[in-house]
């Protein structure tokens, strides 16, 4: 009896540590060769923009969840320990302490604090712990333990060694060998007596935790898990104890208020509840690189970080989406069914099949698969009907109860089952098949085969029915088939394909959803118009896909829609305000392309067919584990002749606001500026996109992609500010991350150099204004100058056209005096001629009296002397020439009868006819004297007018009048 129960005991102890939950989380593993450092990983710290820094054989590395970036210790040491207070990062060594912090450009830079450490203690070896408490930093070396405040170090010195250091509750814990498990009293290092002994001795702890209000759970490297509650120290554990004994325990993290998480040397980790039991293990089963895990960290998002002895594993622990293969199996999920609280599993494998607990999430079930016997080879579909489980697989269809298969046809290929109303009075089930449709009846909970549906033989794995029992098959390289049947209850089938509105006769398939049946295509979502007896874009789901291509529609328990597009899995949610598309990245690329399976049982539990195994979605917690997004620039580097870090990610401390405080400067000459940036949300890394701009340059937003880096090259002198923000698929927003800079002109673009230039261009203005007053005063000068040679050369001609003028007027006056002139002589000529005409005729008459004898012809002709002798008439045309004289000659009577009253009329006459300039013939004519008498008559005038000998009488004469 005492054997069986020792047996029993190892058998449930056995099974429990094998046991685990069907469903695990992903797990991401990266190598020395991803993160660039050394094998072995001590430590993890994690800053307020959740940048996570890793202790490492090479020493500190940080990943924002894109990028590694290694930081070596002085000496290039190995970094041991590692931890954040406040805004440093505090890290241990082989003989090194110190502290991380962001230098001007934001890039860390180390510190050390050997200085601190008085010269006898600096040969410590590797500090392994480091903590605070109450503003003091502590570091542990075997030999020493350094409390470190206000710059400051004590050091607690021990004759045997320090083996472990831990704060708990606001309470410092330490392990010496020789004293035992010790507390940090008022500057005092304590041992904690338990009745009355000292604890631990030789144990070595290696974790502290909260277990409950009044408790605190102990973690020994060898000698499993202890609870320390008020002085008295109790074993923990249940029937997985010695499986903590065994494994040796390296380290342990609380992940919530009732489960931990221990780090293994020999077997992973284990998740453990608060009461001892082993609730899940990861394992190199599980996904782990090694089974050796020496240091474990939850981060901010619940995920668990590994430091293994050769690499880093991040098991996202809190992930909604977790992976079910059964039995570690390399089979694909091809069909699911929950039937009497049995999961049922069909791969291409075979079939399998796991009792689910009392989990709402069902991946949460403690448990394994087990394979149905003789359900082995390629399972395709799973089906309920008339209560049921109907099997279609390659080598037939089946039925299952429990753990027992029947096979209800040996014809090879089932695809789906259906129930089928077509028969009054009878269960019938019809089932698309390799080369058509078969048909089953249903009596006494027994499946019968019938005929096949006659007149159609093409492969039926898409088949969709409608309420009037017309069965719609779509072939992905045919087209779509409808069969119905006739009045005489005969089927017939019709081919739908391009000709009948269909995009193309490829790539169609039939689904039924919300009571409508329709067609997934290329070109987006099609159904039927019975009217028409034609197939058209559906106007509603146009509005949700569009004209994408779809591939599968599966309608959930709440009337949303889960498809695939591509191969991305996706959802239509309605219970927003206006449907919602989010999409599931994890899972693009790991869907079974072609044979994608969606299986919905509830909110909480959607099993999807992958290429190996399963995934279940846990949709109500997926939706509210979006965590919010913060977005940060990681580096900015610039490239002249080579590359030059100005921005390492920091703007002020580790922990403090990411805003900039100082606008970088850079000079002109380079090439690029290069923008790295990321979110630090880890495991969720292909759910993120990032859009940006570059202000200044270009005020538009990108499109959204998953780059995570930007460039640009040769950007003009000026102030810009680059703007970055992230969103995840379900179009959460993060807040915009900014990083402004000025690029410099080049130096002869400079403030100062342009204050040159102005003054120069001042002075040059200056002295070209200067230059252009004088030489205006010239050009000025000068043009007076010509102006007035042009003046003068104009009056010189005016006066010469005056000249001119006169010349012409005086000689048209001449002309016109010597024409009166000519005509005053041609008229004293005439009166000449007229008194010598007239003396002659006188005379020749005088001539003739004397001869006549008749006295009266005498008579007659002495009148006729007396009529001719009148001197009126002379006088009267002596007046008419006196009147015309002047008028030609300016008054020259006048003139001359006023300067020389004296003159006689003879005289005038005279000097009349010298101002005509007749010759003293013609005016001895015209005076009817001789020549000798006009000279006389001139000589006479001259002493008249008191001419002196050598002045010109004429030119006297011409100057009266004038």
């Amino acid at each position: 009896m005492i054997r069986l129960l020792i047996c029993l005991f190892l058998l449930i102890t056995f099974s429990a540590s094998a046991q685990n939950t069907i469903g695990l989380p992903e797990v991401i593993n990266y190598t020395k060769q991803e993160y660039k450092g050394g094998l072995q990983n001590w430590g993890f710290a994690q800053d307020g923009s959740g940048m996570i820094y890793i202790a490492n054989n090479e020493g500190v590395i940080s990943f924002d969840g894109n990028n590694f970036k290694l930081y070596p210790l002085p000496n290039k040491t190995i970094a041991r320990s590692i931890y954040i207070f406040k805004d440093k990062i505090y890290v241990g060594g082989q003989g090194e302490i110190g502290y991380f912090e962001p230098n001007a450009q934001g890039v860390l830079t180390y510190h050390s604090l050997l200085d601190l450490i008085p010269a006898r203690n600096r040969g410590f070896g590797d500090v392994w712990d480091i903590v605070h408490l109450n503003n003091e930093v502590f570091f542990r070396s075997t030999k020493y333990i350094f409390q470190l405040s206000s710059n400051k170090c004590h050091v607690f010195e021990t004759s045997n060694e320090w083996v472990f250091m831990e704060v708990c509750r606001d309470k410092l814990y330490i392990q010496e060998n020789s004293r035992g498990l010790l507390l940090l009293n008022s500057g005092k290092i304590e041992p904690i007596l338990v009745d009355g002994k000292l604890s631990f001795i030789g144990n070595t702890i290696t974790a502290i935790l909260p277990l409950d209000t009044h408790s605190i759970l102990i973690t020994t490297l060898k000698d499993g898990l202890y609870k320390l509650k008020e002085d008295k120290i109790v074993r923990f554990g249940s029937a997985h104890s010695q499986e903590f004994i065994n494994n040796r325990i390296y380290n342990a993290i609380a992940i919530d208020n009732t489960s931990f998480a221990l780090a293994s040397s020999q077997n992973g980790v284990f998740i453990i509840n608060d009461k001892g039991y082993v609730i899940q293990s990861f394992s190199k089963n599980e996904g782990l690189q090694t089974k050796n895990v020496l240091s474990i960290f939850k981060d901010a998002q619940s995920n668990l970080w590994l430091g293994l002895d050769n690499g880093v594993d991040l098991v996202c622990y809190n992930s909604s989406i977790k992976k079910l293969i059964p039995q570690q199996q390399d089979g694909s999920g091809y069909a699911a069914l929950i039937h009497h609280h049995i999961l049922y599993a069909g791969t291409s494998e075979g079939l399998f099949y796991v009792p689910l607990d009392s989990s709402a999430d069902y991946s949460l079930t403690y448990g394994k698969f087990t394979r149905v016997p003789r359900a082995d080879g390629q399972i395709w579909r799973l089906d309920k009907v008339f209560e049921q489980v109907l099997v279609g697989a390659h080598e037939g269809a089946f039925t299952i109860d429990g753990k027992t298969i029947v096979q209800i046809s040996n014809d090879n290929g089932f695809w789906n089952f259906y129930p089928y109303q077509a028969y009054h009075n009878e269960k019938m089930v019809i089932a698309g098949g390799y080369d058509g449709v078969r048909v089953f009846s249903y009596t006494n909970g027994r499946f019968v085969q019938r005929d096949d549906l006659q007149g159609f033989n093409e492969s039926s794995r898409f088949l969709a029915q409608e309420k009037n029992n017309t069965i719609w098959i779509s072939h992905p390289y045919n087209g779509v088939f409808k069969v119905s049947t006739d009045h005489r209850g005969k089927h017939i089938s019709k081919l739908y394909d391009h000709t009948k509105g269909l995009p193309s006769k490829l790539n169609n398939h039939v689904y039924s959803i919300k009571g409508e049946m329709l067609v997934a295509t290329d070109k987006g979502i099609y159904h039927y118009n019975s009217k028409s007896d034609r197939f058209e874009p559906s106007s509603y789901y146009f509005k949700i896909f569009g004209a994408q291509s779809i591939r599968y529609l599966k309608e959930d328990q709440d009337g949303n829609i889960w498809f695939v597009h591509h191969k991305s899995l996706g959802i239509v949610d309605f219970s927003y305000s206006t449907p919602k598309i989010i999409y599931f990245p994890e899972l693009t690329g790991k869907l079974l392309s072609g044979f994608e399976f969606v299986y919905p049982i509830d909110r909480q539990n959607i099993l999807v067919g992958a290429e190996r195994g399963y995934f279940n979605i846990n949709y109500a917690k997926y939706k509210s584990n979006i965590s919010s997004l913060s977005t940060h620039i990681r580096n900015v580097i610039i490239t002249q002749q080579s590359d030059s870090l100005i921005f390492g990610g920091y703007f002020e401390n580790i922990n403090g606001d990411q805003k900039q405080n100082r606008i970088e400067q850079i000079k002109t000459g380079w090439k690029r500026i290069y923008f790295q940036f990321s979110s630090a949300l880890f495991g969720y890394k292909d759910n993120i996109q990032y859009s940006y701009r570059l202000k200044g340059f270009d005020d538009v937003w990108s499109q959204y992609s998953e780059n995570t880096a930007k460039e640009y090259t040769n950007l003009s002198p000026g102030t810009y500010t680059f703007e970055v923000k992230a969103k995840n698929n379900t179009e959460v927003e993060s807040d915009i991350a900014a990083y402004a800079f000025v690029i410099l002109p080049p130096w002869y673009l400079t403030i100062g150099v342009k204050i040159v230039y102005l003054l120069l261009f001042i002075i040059g203005n200056y002295m070209f204004f200067i230059v252009l007053i004088k030489k205006f005063k010239n050009q000025r000068q000068k043009f007076e100058a010509e102006q007035k040679k042009l003046q003068y050369i104009h009056e010189l001609e005016k006066s010469k056209a005056q000249s001119e003028i006169v010349l012409l007027r005086n000689a048209k006056l001449e002309s016109e005096i010597q024409h009166k002139n000519t005509e005053l002589a041609g008229n004293a000529m005439h009166l000449v001629q007229k008194a010598q005409l007239i003396t002659k005729i006188k005379s020749d008459i005088t001539q003739v009296i004397k001869e006549s004898e008749s006295a009266q012809i005498n008579q007659s002709l002495k009148r006729m002397i007396r009529n001719l002798s009148e001197d009126d008439r002379i006088d009267d045309e002596w007046k008419s020439f006196t009147m015309h004289f002047d008028k030609v000659h300016n008054d020259f009577f006048k003139s001359l009868k006023e300067k020389h009253p004296t003159v006689t009329n003879s005289e005038i006459k005279l000097s009349a006819y010298l101002r005509m300039n007749l010759s003293t013939k013609e005016i001895a004519q015209l005076l009817n004297i001789s020549v000798r008498g006009v000279e006389i008559g001139r000589y006479r005038l001259r002493k008249k007018l008191q001419l002196p000998t050598e002045a010109n009488l004429y030119d006297y004469l011409i100057k009266i009048g004038n």
